[in-house]
């Protein structure tokens, strides 16, 4: 077996004197789907800042196509081909989306427009919208404004930070396509997720994390045939409750 393009080892985050994440691991293949599930407060999103660069780990080691880059800043990081898509999407509202699509794509120089017209024919609905301010969008097209904007970064690995969070059930569900398509075509994907179960189906391996950290992780479809690790740490199935419950409204 090939070496993992990311690999993370006993990392730690601290807030000060509050220590959020207690020692993580995990790693991912090339082109495969990893998902870190756990409740609010679980540590997830302070591991995936501190593998983007965005947090500097108290300890621990990251290692992306075999180097060590766990003091590396976010926006080398960047060009190496490390990518997140963060929590809350984090979109520039005032700018138009195009402006947005130019500053993910602002140290690939003469492909930078090339990716750009391959986002919109990706994703139409912000071709036709391009010179509108992004914060225009509905919370479903800022989402895929943000992942467009990622992608048009070229990414090898793309870190994935609470994708679906406030978006209606139909928006999940295309967001999750988005996201296996992105898998399909060969880029890595760690992806964040309170919606476990979801998470979960679309994975190649999962790692289940409680206080900071990881108390369960093998193959996706081990974790979500394990009723004791369902019944303990996935909560309450969220597309079934959806599917059976009233029924929301909102376009992309």
């Amino acid at each position: 077996m090939s070496d993992p393009i990311l690999s993370v080892e006993d990392l730690r985050v601290s807030y000060g004197r509050v220590q959020a994440v207690r020692g993580v691991s995990f790693e991912a293949e090339q082109g495969s789907l990893v998902t870190l599930v756990g409740a609010n407060g679980a540590g997830k999103s302070s591991v995936i800042n501190a593998v983007s660069g965005m947090l500097r780990p108290a300890g621990g080691r990251i290692t992306f196509r075999g180097q060590d880059i766990t003091r590396t800043p976010a926006h080398a990081l960047v060009k190496r081909g490390l990518v997140q898509v963060p929590e809350g999407r984090q979109i520039l509202a005032t700018l138009t989306i195009e402006d947005n699509l130019q500053m993910g794509a602002w140290h690939t120089g003469g492909t930078a427009q090339k990716s750009i017209t391959a986002m919109y024919d990706r994703f139409p609905v912000l071709a036709e919208r391009r010179a509108l301010p992004a914060g225009a969008l509905s919370g479903g097209e800022q989402q895929m404004l943000a992942i467009a904007r990622a992608l048009v970064a070229e990414p090898a690995v793309m870190l994935m930070d609470e994708p679906s969070m406030g978006l209606a059930p139909k928006i999940v569900d295309e967001v999750f396509r988005v996201i296996e398509e992105i898998r399909a075509s060969g880029t890595t994907v760690v992806l964040v997720e309170q919606n476990a179960r979801r998470a979960l189906r679309a994975a190649d391996h999962g790692y289940v994390l409680q206080t900071g950290e990881v108390v369960h992780s093998g193959p996706a479809a081990d974790l979500l045939a394990d009723e004791r690790i369902v019944e303990a740490y996935l909560g309450v199935d969220t597309d079934s409750r959806r599917r059976d419950g009233p029924t929301q409204h909102g376009g992309l």
